[in-house]
């Protein structure tokens, strides 16, 4: 895909997060790697303002390229991307239901089995840090280890994937399944699968959806 073509992507995205009621007015952020540096949203600005042209790069050094300031979240992204070289699209929504949670400063526990679709049997709650420092950085990595999505305490939620497509779809899957999670605690205290059965699911997840021929 060229240039040109991703930063349509990502605006869609963008456009996409805000319809489904995800983010709001200029909240929560996306990038996708880019050659050695990645393309990011800016700051202070909602998917509604934004057109292709003003997506900003930032190479490894923190250099940018773009005419406005690169989102204040994107130290975590960078982040993401020193420590995960398969991953190469970050989302980080303030979305209602993951953020409720994260407020409560608690995981997303194995209560059913689709929280494999962050690739474990949890979704861990990254200690509060103040938005933009490396503090938040160094947590959201740690909370990310050997997952796709993480909760970040009294913020919002980060997923992440091999594309843009999954990194999407984590972030809309995640946001459900914390809906239902708030729902379970208002009526009672949800049963949770053990990790024998979490790995049972994450074994299968490993294969599920791969397309084969009829014998």
């Amino acid at each position: 895909m060229s240039e040109r073509d991703l930063r349509a992507v990502l605006i869609a995205a963008l456009q996409r997060l805000d319809a489904l009621g995800l983010n709001r007015g200029s909240t929560g952020n996306l990038s996708h790697r880019l050659g050695e540096g990645f393309l990011i949203t800016p700051t202070g600005m909602g998917a509604a303002d934004l057109g292709p042209d003003d997506l900003v790069w930032l190479g490894p050094d923190g250099t940018s390229r773009g005419r406005w300031q690169p989102s204040s979240e994107w130290h975590f992204h960078q982040a993401i991307y020193r420590a995960r070289p398969e991953l190469q699209a970050v989302v980080h929504t303030h979305s209602p239901q993951a953020t409720a949670l994260a407020c409560l400063r608690r995981e997303l526990p194995a209560f059913h089995y689709m929280v494999a679709v962050a690739g474990g049997d949890s979704v861990r709650c990254a200690p509060y840090h103040l938005f933009g420092t490396e503090a938040l950085s160094g947590a959201v990595v740690q909370a990310l280890q050997d997952r796709k999505a993480c909760l970040l305490a009294t913020h919002g939620l980060v997923a992440a994937g091999a594309n843009l497509a999954e990194a999407m779809k984590v972030t809309v899957e995640i946001e459900s399944l914390c809906q239902s999670y708030l729902l379970a605690l208002a009526a009672g205290e949800p049963v949770l699968l053990s990790a024998h059965e979490m790995a049972s699911v994450l074994e299968r997840f490993g294969r599920y959806g791969q397309p084969s021929l009829k014998g």
